[in-house]
């Protein structure tokens, strides 16, 4: 009797049209595929049931989070080798009620249903998020519930995963070697620079995680800051770091959603990270909203994922994993979209930066934290959660290194009637004075031109 392993094989490669690019080693010991590929472990039967019982990534997620499924050897390798199977389909590739109607595909799912017997569905994983259909996307209440299926799993495991920094966004790598801490450091201050923040001044951190925006902006540059998160733990542990700072007379921390923020005008806001979670649909209410919140000449710091735009818009849809275990009703939307939306509220957009390969070298060195103590990691969440944490990063990772996402931070302007934005006229340089100072210099000395 042919073993597990060449049987799955067999039925992967039927039900794909194509060789399968990683080996397969089955509940049974056996092994099949392609000499020194990442092996991809179906420790289960289950695994199998889960996939008939939903077919396509959700199931695929399921085994994954339920450690049915495992990928023994380099993650990245094993992900970008599935990519073009589970993440990069062409929009004209078949359905699966198309595919069904192939002879050849109807008898690898009978052979499937055979090896995966008995067919009785398995249990859903616990970390999986529950929702009551999509109808009621981003109210107060729903939003609340989102962020705390991902941000409210334990301060300590993100401590683990981000590093002492807290900053859970893109990192800014001005050189090569620089450190995580050094990354996220100068990613903050690129940000207060570009807000022209000084001392005196006060500033709205939407969205505000840990603290580690506001901790920054108060202590280096003088600014008072109220920062507003939907997460409990968030809250309580960006007030204990205040505190330990000596910035409670400059730092507030509110658990509010951002509708609810009436106490304006600022002379700044932050959004680092947060805008993903607003919803299409609501959009251009939250531009509307942090447009009313700055005082004219005010400016705005848009830090948002971006994906690549579609030729049918109206066909985009939420990735299946993404959706069920990171972010619940997260959205992300084309840097052009966004940009119409914030003009359209009254802003006008005054630089656009793309800092996409800076998130890949982010979220490598975050998967190489959580790999580095990976049973304390499980052992501060739980073992599936670690696990879709794991993925979920590495995943990432790979979208923006072949630009099927990006990352940008958008600088808008609340400009006055009078037309006077308060930027400078020449092409900016963001950095200290010192640093361009340098920059310059070395542009032009003879020893360094080639």
């Amino acid at each position: 009797m042919q073993d597990a392993a060449s049987r799955l094989k067999d039925i992967a490669e039927q039900m794909l049209g194509a060789r399968l690019p990683v080996r397969i080693r089955a509940w049974d010991g056996s092994e099949e595929g392609p000499p020194g590929a990442p092996v991809l472990v179906v420790r289960h039967r289950r695994a199998l049931r889960r996939l008939l019982w939903k077919p396509g990534e959700l199931g695929l997620a399921r085994a994954w989070v339920a450690g049915d499924l495992d990928v023994e050897g380099d993650l990245y390798q094993a992900l970008d080798l599935l990519a073009e199977f589970i993440w990069e389909r062409d929009d004209d590739a078949p359905t699966l009620r198309q595919s069904l109607r192939d002879p050849r595909v109807r008898a690898a799912v009978r052979s499937l249903l055979a090896l995966a017997a008995p067919f009785v569905p398995p249990p859903v994983p616990r970390e999986e998020m529950r929702k009551q259909g999509r109808l009621h996307r981003h109210t107060k209440g729903s939003d609340r519930q989102a962020i705390s299926h991902h941000y409210d799993v334990g301060n300590d495991f993100y401590e683990l995963v981000l590093g002492p920094s807290m900053v859970y966004s893109c990192a800014y790598f001005e050189e090569p070697g620089s450190t995580l801490e050094d990354a996220q450091r100068d990613k903050l201050e690129l940000i207060c620079r570009k807000l022209g923040l000084k001392p005196g001044m006060r500033l709205l951190d939407v969205g505000c995680g840990w603290g580690s925006m506001a901790i920054h902006a108060a202590r280096e540059h003088g600014v008072h800051v109220v920062g507003v998160t939907l997460s409990r733990e968030q809250a309580a542990y960006a007030r204990k770091r205040i505190a330990e700072e000596g910035l409670t007379d400059r730092v507030e921390i509110r658990v509010q959603d951002y509708r609810d923020v009436r106490d304006g005008p600022y002379d700044a806001i932050s959004s680092i990270g947060m805008a993903e979670h607003v919803g299409s649909d609501r959009y251009l209410d939250y531009a509307r909203d942090l447009h009313t919140l700055l005082k004219p000449g005010g400016r705005l710091l848009n830090h948002q994922i971006a994906r690549r735009p579609l030729g049918d818009e109206a066909a985009y849809s939420v990735d299946e994993f993404i959706d069920a275990y990171v972010f619940p009703d997260g959205e992300l939307a084309p840097l052009g979209t966004t940009v119409g939306l914030l003009e359209r509220a009254g802003f006008e957009v005054r630089d656009v930066e793309s800092i996409r390969e800076h998130y890949a070298h982010t979220l490598r060195r975050w998967v190489a934290n959580l790999e580095a103590d990976w049973k304390r990691g499980q052992r501060l969440t739980t073992p599936g959660r670690a696990r879709i944490w794991r993925l979920y990063m590495a995943a990432s990772a790979l979208a923006f290194e072949r630009n099927r996402i990006g990352v940008n931070q958008v600088l808008a302007v609340r400009t006055p009637e009078d037309g006077r934005s308060g930027l400078p006229l020449r092409a900016r340089d963001w950095r200290p004075e010192g640093a361009r100072g340098t920059a310059r210099q070395a542009t032009t000395d003879p020893q360094t031109e080639h």
